[in-house]
């Protein structure tokens, strides 16, 4: 992780993940373009990988998932 990653404000990650929890697409990328805008792709692959991404419960990560690729897929299967 690059050390500018770490020093994004908990202000900055934590309106991210309460627009996943909310399960509000729009403002999830809204609040994304925000930051890149403001901190560049690189910081935004690191905070997101790094310290959004594992503060995800499963149920929210799912969603995501399903948000990212849902243009072309018509279901999930659950694996687990």
């Amino acid at each position: 992780m690059t050390t500018v990653a770490t020093q994004v404000p908990i202000t900055t990650i934590i309106p991210i993940l309460a627009a996943i929890g909310s399960r509000s697409w729009q403002q999830f990328k809204d609040l994304e373009a925000d930051f890149v805008n403001q901190h560049g792709i690189e910081v935004w692959q690191d905070v997101f990988n790094f310290q959004v991404k594992p503060a995800l419960d499963r149920e929210s990560d799912r969603w995501l998932l399903v948000q990212w690729c849902g243009e072309g897929i018509n279901w999930i299967k659950d694996v687990a």
